[in-house]
């Protein structure tokens, strides 16, 4: 596992605050590798999951800081989704 894989993961839970995800939703982070989100939180993983996200390092950084909207992300080409995008609305609430 990469260290920002490690990093995206002690930022979601905090960002979190114990609070899990209604369903499952990998993210992978171009060149670092991919987390799950799930009702028990964010962990490392590469799973199979409702809903994955792709973006580059740089792109999940600003989501997670605030500094993008993933909504914005996702419609300037920058966030990548593939699957439920129901789950992937209900995961832009939870990062923003």
């Amino acid at each position: 596992m990469s260290d920002t894989v490690s990093a995206a993961v002690t930022a979601l839970n905090a960002k979190m605050a114990g609070d899990g995800f209604d369903g499952t939703a990998k993210f992978v982070i171009e060149d670092e590798g991919s987390l799950i989100i799930d009702e028990n939180g964010a962990h490392a993983g590469d799973e199979a999951a409702d809903v994955t996200l792709t973006a580059s390092q740089d792109t999940f950084e600003a989501i997670l800081s605030g500094d993008l909207d993933p909504t914005s992300a996702f419609m300037s080409g920058k966030l990548a989704v593939d699957g439920d995008m129901s789950a992937a609305m209900r995961l832009a609430q939870v990062l923003s």
